[in-house]
């Protein structure tokens, strides 16, 4: 062994204060906060969970994370309530919120490609105005979009609810920032040259590129679609058109006078929860992907 070869080799103490420099330390601090914030989140999910198990009597008489004994009853009430209304209103909803959530992403996903790969005069301008829009609450503009979709004749049908949610403006900044960042400007400029179209270039070049950012669009407009109560509140007035939350909500006015009610509204806000929980661990995948593919880039 030559002197060169055992001067340039490190010695145990330098390994083990390196190894000692690459790990992790253990943060109280942080970890007590991740636990207090899982547990005010999942606390409530526990107790929809445990009170759908319980008759009416069972839930205002015993523990609140006490099982009952009235899940296999609940559920069928709910199912066979008003000659299956539920299942109704869980149709809506999965009407709403896959065609909304489909339409958006592929709009938040032209939309985010055009700011993000092209210069036009007032782009800068659009795309602030876009991110204006991301401030905006939904609760102001439901009045106006009602108003105009009245006049338009289209107030009180399922259109209402689906129009106003194709344009979702964090869903276009979304998309402009997975644009820039997973479409490189060099391809398409050779796709231009070997004579490709506009059209063709973003459905089989920029689409396949982005479909994994297009996922997280599609999942959280679909669960934004799903979980809305507003606009739909505003309107519809058919309850057969009702989605889920609203169906809900109307069992749980009607639950003022009738405490046998307040199980079932129970019940099916934890019967609700899990097409978003399929959702989440259908795509999970995507994001995996998309997460290995970036730890790979050199």
């Amino acid at each position: 062994m030559s002197a060169s070869t055992a001067t340039r080799r490190p010695t145990a103490p330098a390994l083990a204060g390196a190894t000692a420099r690459r790990r992790p330390r253990f943060a109280p601090a942080a970890t007590i906060v991740l636990l207090a914030g899982a547990v005010y989140c999942l606390v409530p999910v526990a107790w929809v969970v445990v009170a759908a198990s319980k008759s009416p009597r069972e839930l205002f008489t015993s523990f609140s994370f006490l099982p009952g004994s009235g899940l296999a009853d609940n559920l069928v009430d709910l199912a066979t309530y008003g000659g299956g209304v539920f299942w109704q209103w869980g149709a809506n909803s999965l009407v709403y919120a896959g065609v909304g959530a489909v339409a958006s992403t592929i709009v938040s996903a032209m939309a985010g490609y055009a700011l993000a790969k092209f210069r036009f005069r007032g782009s800068d301008t659009l795309f602030a105005a876009i991110l204006a829009g991301v401030l905006v609450p939904g609760i102001v503009l439901a009045i106006p979009q009602y108003l105009l979709l009245a006049q338009l004749g289209l107030a009180g049908t399922m259109w209402s609810v689906l129009l106003p949610s194709i344009i979702n403006p964090f869903g276009i900044f979304l998309c402009r920032v997975f644009a820039q960042s997973a479409v490189p400007t060099d391809t398409l400029e050779a796709a231009r040259l070997d004579g490709a179209g506009e059209a063709r270039i973003f459905t089989t070049i920029v689409l396949p590129m982005m479909a994994q950012g297009l996922v997280t669009v599609f999942l959280l407009q679909f669960v934004g679609i799903w979980n809305n109560f507003l606009l739909p509140f505003i309107m519809l007035s058919d309850q057969r058109l009702y989605p889920i939350t609203l169906g809900l909500y109307s069992f749980l006015s009607k639950g003022a006078g009738d405490s046998d009610l307040y199980p079932l509204v129970i019940a099916g806000s934890a019967v609700s929860v899990i097409p978003l929980i399929a959702m989440v661990l259908l795509l999970q995948r995507f994001w995996r992907a998309d997460l290995l593919a970036g730890g790979l880039k050199g």
